[in-house]
């Protein structure tokens, strides 16, 4: 028989994960290689957007988060409408069926607490509160694991969001404010703490060294209409993000210079069709990156980057490569400033084509001084996320309460 000792610990990771988002991905990639790292004999298994997906890259067995395969297309028939209704309950069982069957559930990063794009409250939001309710009711311990939170005005997500986080065994945020943000709205953060994003902890490609002559510049784009409250303007939002974009592009080029485009989300390639129509150059070229190494290893070769999608940034400042941010959120702005680049934001919403241009050149201008900076801020981020590590085995994993969800599992 085997000893309570030797009983392997049963870890399940959640959320919109395989579903096309790389910064996701990459935070699923983090845990995963802390598990493998720390717990070798861990068994792991996903509750996910994209369960296929998850399994033929990272090896491990999914089950899809909604019974509901169309849960994301817009419900205009009866039939739909009653589809989605249905599924929402049966994703109640569904989910703590799922959570019963482990000792930890793990949510990787990403914003899970925010709603700095378009989001509904029955969307994502229900289905993590279904998660931590579980756990709360089944004694799986739930942990958010740096992840990014924001103050949100809509009031059914509000609730389910400060709900969900209540309700978690651990929590821990990618910056300050938003720790800030879950105090503001009714959560006790005392036992909160603040580390880097989890992408901080991935592999870093070899950096290549600069020429000294004007090299390539990749540009990180995105398929962005604003965020829950602008969509009464969200087209408008678009199109002059696209225009301002797309100036910006035309004057790179007409300097000679060569300009990478780069997604982070398989929404954002219409964007990329609609840059290379309105730039018709050999100059503009377009990546398909497949993960955040993809990303790092273009964005290492650059001389600079100009992005927009969270782990876009968060690529090319772990390469040491510097950066412009056009910034759709606080958070991109927090980040920024955490890692000694704040001067170089830029709204997303309000893209100048004039003002991204000089605040380029000033970039460039102060490129050297910047890399030595960012390569100091990101061995502080690996020490810090070494201790989250640390913190996560000593609350997730006590020794004495391994066999519980297996002990739970087997009785009658």
């Amino acid at each position: 028989m085997t000893s309570a000792d030797e009983t392997p610990v049963r870890v399940g990771v959640f959320g919109l994960l395989g579903s096309g988002n790389l910064g996701n991905d990459g935070s699923l990639e983090a845990v995963l290689g802390y598990l493998r790292a720390e717990h070798p004999k861990a068994v792991v298994d996903a509750l996910c957007g994209g369960p296929e997906a998850v399994t033929a890259r990272f090896g491990i067995p999914a089950t899809r988060l909604h019974w509901n395969r169309a849960e994301y297309r817009t419900a205009s028939r009866a039939s739909a409408i009653t589809a989605k209704g249905l599924g929402k309950l049966i994703d109640v069982f569904r989910t703590a069926a799922w959570v019963r069957r482990h000792d930890v559930v793990i949510v990787p990063g990403m914003g899970v607490l925010e709603a700095t794009l378009p989001l509904r409250p029955w969307g994502f939001p229900y289905s993590l509160f279904l998660l931590c309710a579980s756990g709360r009711l089944l004694r799986t311990r739930v942990a958010l694991v740096s992840v990014g939170a924001a103050e949100i005005r809509n009031r059914p997500t509000r609730a389910l969001v400060r709900w969900s986080a209540r309700l978690a065994a651990y929590r821990s945020y990618r910056d300050a404010q938003s720790r800030d943000a879950m105090r503001a709205m009714g959560v006790d953060t005392a036992r909160d703490e603040v580390y880097p994003d989890l992408a901080f902890s991935l592999p870093t490609p070899q950096v290549s060294t600069p020429t000294g002559s004007p090299g390539p510049v990749c540009l990180g784009v995105m398929d962005f209409h604003g965020g829950n409250d602008d969509r009464a303007r969200a087209e408008e939002i678009y199109r002059r993000y696209l225009d301002g974009t797309i100036r910006f592009v035309r004057t790179l080029v007409e300097e000679g210079r060569p300009v990478r485009l780069l997604t982070g989300d398989q929404c954002d390639v219409s964007v990329v069709a609609a840059i290379l129509d309105a730039v018709d150059s050999p100059l503009v070229t377009a990546a398909e990156p497949a993960s955040l190494a993809d990303l790092m290893k273009e964005m290492a070769a650059a001389d600079t980057v100009v992005a927009v999608r969270y782990h876009n940034l968060i690529c090319a400042l772990k390469t040491g490569t510097p950066v412009l941010a056009l910034s759709y959120a606080a958070k991109s702005d927090a980040l920024m400033a955490r890692m000694g680049l704040a001067a170089y934001c830029h709204p997303a919403r309000e893209v100048d084509a004039d003002r991204l241009l000089e605040q380029f050149r000033d970039l460039e201008k102060h490129a050297a001084e910047l890399r030595q900076t960012l390569a100091e801020r990101n061995r502080a981020a690996a020490r810090q996320l070494a201790h989250q590590f640390t913190a996560l085995t000593t609350t997730l994993f006590p020794a004495t309460d391994h066999t519980h969800a297996h002990a739970r599992q087997e009785s009658p």
